[in-house]
């Protein structure tokens, strides 16, 4: 069986292949056509993974949607309905798009493939599962379980907010499910706004900025008080129900109403621009509190009508890996796998998946790997000829090394000295994580990395943390935890050994005096609560990232790294030779690796200062 997945029009649009339920290929749209979280038809994603598959659109089995059009259709007329009078505005906006685009999905679809081929439109079938059955897919069909709960989490599907339903052979059973208006992911986004961010893509800012949050404050204690009393009611069994005379993204254009959160937690609506405060880290790590209690009794739950010990995740809200590493504590489940594009990328993924077990009934095979995303490397690979090409263009310097190893001694040592690296390899991600294929790399030890990295490589907030790729066999040795993490998807206490004394003062230094404090001896990846969002690397599934991390042990007697993705704060990650060397010049990244080739930034031609990526890239 071959099949097509496809996710589009509303944001991180993607196409996955499958062949016999193997995945062959996979990537966002954004990597292609350089606009962070694309919602377009995947026309280019498409494109690519036909190129590498070698299939033809006429050779498909199936191209299959990531969700319904009709019933999210349905459940905007009714939301609409319901809210009426309110809500006009937002419905002479939203009404005319469904009726010239997504009402007529079948014909849109057709009309974009004709710009990837030519096809016969009699023999291709179209089938569209559900969004949140999409999501469930592509955790549990991709994982090593033969049976398994999945908990699904996001902000809408067509009126599914999450669901629990149960793995096990080649299919999926859909127990219980959450209704639109009542949506953790969609709370979590209320706070997103509310705290200066962007909706769909701020959440992990959000998540990054709640260690910095005063444990001991009574305010945090006021502020989960006053969420749970007035926005949100938690039900035993993880069910939750908002007071809608809160929030507007129902039937409105913002997500909440602002006046009345100003009264409820006693300041405005912070502006992107404005300086973060210990209120507003406060509140981030309340509504983190109050999402981590959610999904501990949700997952509690799937435990409760399952009996199963293995637990799949799907969905925006699994990519809180905070959440993640803290439920992997608990030992709610024996084994937690959580697909890399949690996302509305991965529903390409999982419809794909959903059509070859449950349309076309084919049977599972587990191959007794330590899952089936090939480390989520599944989008392009670029030979020593793109390479070339690309340094002719840009007239680059650089040196090519005959041996890998002399390679990766060489950028071990310049990592130890200092420097930050851009590493391009193999096949791309799949997924919003770098984990070794688009990355920047740098020194776990050095004190000054993580201020390098943000000020002068990402150019974004001083606040955000960067996480470390670790050998998978040395884990141990840095982190309190259990069992592998190849997708930066848990976050874990670092050992105790590791730790510094912190001053008696500490929580009420100020935010900024605070960041700076040595927390480790790998300060760079010691968030503030000594925690690290950890990738394990394993030598089966990135054999040359895995040679470089070693190699710097070698060197320094330390297995891990610093890894952030290869990009510019706006920018997608990198996908190709070309995206890398412009990245690089762009920034005061020190040295830049393609496959084999060596660049030094002191030997590049000078960059043309008129190309800023702040012009070309909106900034998130």
């Amino acid at each position: 069986m071959k099949i097509l997945g496809i996710s589009a029009f509303y944001h991180d649009s993607a196409a996955a292949v499958v062949e016999n339920g193997k995945v062959l290929a996979a990537a966002q749209e954004e990597r292609f056509t350089r606009k962070k979280h694309d919602p377009g038809f995947p026309t280019n994603a498409i494109k690519y993974c036909l190129e590498y598959s070698g299939f033809s659109i006429d050779e498909l089995d199936a191209i299959v949607f990531y969700d319904k059009p009709l019933l999210k259709f349905e459940r905007l007329l009714e939301t609409y309905y319901g809210f009426a009078p309110k809500g006009i505005r937002s419905f002479i906006t939203a009404i005319p798009v469904w009726l010239k685009e997504k009402m007529f999905l079948k014909r849109v679809i057709f009309e974009e493939l004709k710009t990837v081929g030519d096809f016969n439109k009699k023999k291709v079938k179209l089938l569209f599962p559900e969004h949140h059955l999409s999501h469930a897919a592509s955790a549990f069909y991709p994982s090593n379980f033969e049976e398994s709960a999945i908990l699904t989490l996001d902000g809408v599907g067509e009126w599914a907010t999450a669901s629990i339903c149960y793995g096990k052979g080649n299919n999926i059973e859909i127990i219980k499910e959450l209704h639109f208006p009542h949506s953790l992911g969609l709370l979590y986004s209320a706070f997103t706004y509310f705290l200066g961010f962007r909706v769909n893509s701020g959440e992990y800012k959000l998540m990054g900025l709640a260690p910095y949050g005063n444990p001991d404050s009574p305010d945090l204690e006021q502020y989960k008080k006053t969420i749970k009393e007035h926005l949100i009611d938690i039900k035993p069994d993880g069910s939750v129900w908002l007071d809608q005379q809160y929030f507007n993204y129902a039937a409105g254009l913002r997500m909440v109403k602002e006046k009345k959160w100003e009264q409820l937690f006693g300041f405005p609506k912070r502006s992107p621009e404005d300086k973060l405060e210990q209120k507003h880290c406060n509140l981030a790590m309340a509504i983190q509190q109050v999402t981590e209690e959610v999904v501990f009794l949700m997952a509690e739950e799937a435990k409760r009508l399952t009996g199963s010990e293995n637990l799949c995740m799907a969905g925006g809200v699994a990519l809180n890996c905070v959440a993640n590493g803290k439920l992997l504590k608990r030992k709610t489940f024996k084994n937690v796998f959580i697909q890399p594009a949690a996302g509305d990328a991965g529903g390409a993924l999982g419809a794909a998946l959903a059509a070859n077990y449950l349309y076309f009934k084919k049977e599972r095979h587990l191959n007794g790997a330590m899952d089936q995303m090939e480390g989520s490397y599944l989008g392009p690979e670029y030979s020593y000829m793109d390479i070339e090409k690309m340094a002719k263009k840009y007239k680059a310097k650089y040196t090519r090394f005959e041996k890998f190893d002399d390679l990766a001694d060489t950028v071990a040592k310049h990592i130890a000295e200092g420097n930050a690296i851009g590493w391009m390899q193999g096949r791309m991600e799949f997924g919003p994580r770098a984990l070794g294929g688009r990355s920047i790399l740098g020194d776990a030890r050095n004190k000054e990395m993580q201020r390098k990295l943000n000020l002068k490589i990402k150019y974004r907030e001083s606040f955000r943390p960067f996480a470390p790729s670790v050998l998978a066999e040395d884990s141990f040795e840095y982190f309190n935890l259990e069992g592998d993490s190849p997708y930066m998807l848990l976050v874990a206490p670092i050992q105790d050994s590791r730790k510094a004394k912190l001053p008696g003062n500490y929580n009420e230094m100020p935010l900024m005096d605070r960041l700076y404090i040595n927390r480790s001896d790998i300060p760079a990846i010691t968030h503030i609560d000594f925690s690290a969002r950890v990738q394990s690397v394993h030598e089966e599934t990135n054999p040359r990232y895995h040679k470089l991390i070693a190699k710097f042990k070698e060197q320094t007697g330390y297995g891990l790294v610093v890894n952030t993705s290869f990009n510019v704060r706006g920018e997608p990650i990198v996908c190709t030779p070309d995206d890398a060397y412009r990245c690089f010049m762009r920034t005061e990244m020190d040295y830049l690796v393609i496959g084999d080739y060596l660049f030094e930034k002191t030997k590049q031609p000078e960059w043309d200062n008129k190309d800023n990526w702040k012009e070309e890239f909106k900034l998130d």
